[in-house]
């Protein structure tokens, strides 16, 4: 990486406002989505890419990065993997070269011991970071001291297992906002879109969340029907010639 795009990754990562991911590593919903422009980029892991039956390796993801980038993300996350930190961290850095001028690649890495030394020499390289699988605020407070660029909350899966998840995601993003961090809350593991929403009017405004979310976020009859009914005056009032 060269001056210029490590320069790009910290002014990104102080950028503020909203920015929703499409949590997928299929190529056809980012092609159904992407193109209606509201999402940041997409957001993949080894199980999602199992899901695709897309091949967890360097070279298939340099092909799914320039997809993805075709369709208009700025940015996708992909996640390192190997048996060891020294691993872990070579692989992240081969992902990190897939960058693009127009397309940010960060690195995910679960929130391991492990983890958290990879996640620390990446970082020491200006490569964006996101430490996923985050289930407690500890987790949190330790992201946010490491300057990682997103904390990676799992929602539907602290549910899951008996706890309070959203109570859970809001003390992270206190924990965040009250301290100053930069470190972005990436609440994932979502799926409805009242989540979303709940999260959203407290403050959130980062999320990721698969397709089936995605399809409900723009639903609403009174919509369709206004549509319905705008057409039907432009054709009835329209000039013919």
């Amino acid at each position: 990486m060269n001056a210029d795009s490590s320069q790009d990754n910290l002014d990104h990562h102080l950028e503020t406002g909203l920015r929703i991911f499409l949590d997928s590593a299929d190529p056809a919903d980012w092609r159904r989505f992407l193109p209606l422009g509201f999402f940041h980029g997409v957001t993949t892991n080894p199980l999602l890419l199992e899901r695709a039956g897309q091949p967890c390796t360097v070279a298939n993801l340099r092909t799914l990065a320039g997809a993805a980038l075709d369709v208009g993300a700025r940015e996708i996350q992909m996640q390192t993997w190997g048996r060891s930190p020294g691993q872990m961290t070579e692989t992240g850095e081969k992902l990190a070269e897939l960058a693009e001028p127009d397309l940010r690649v960060v690195v995910k890495i679960p929130s391991t011991a492990e983890g958290f030394q990879v996640a620390r020499t990446l970082l020491a390289k200006s490569i964006p970071v996101t430490l996923t699988a985050v289930y407690t605020p500890g987790q949190v407070m330790a992201a946010a001291g490491l300057g990682a660029t997103y904390a990676a909350p799992y929602l539907g899966r602290l549910q899951d297992a008996g706890q309070d998840g959203a109570a859970v995601v809001l003390t992270m993003h206190d924990i965040l906002t009250r301290t100053g961090s930069q470190t972005r809350l990436l609440t994932a593991s979502l799926r409805t879109v009242k989540q979303v929403v709940d999260l959203a009017a407290k403050g959130l405004d980062t999320f990721t969340f698969g397709p089936g979310v995605a399809d409900q976020l723009l639903v609403s009859d009174l919509t369709s029907t206004a549509a319905i009914d705008f057409q039907r005056a432009a054709e009835a009032m329209g000039d013919e010639s």
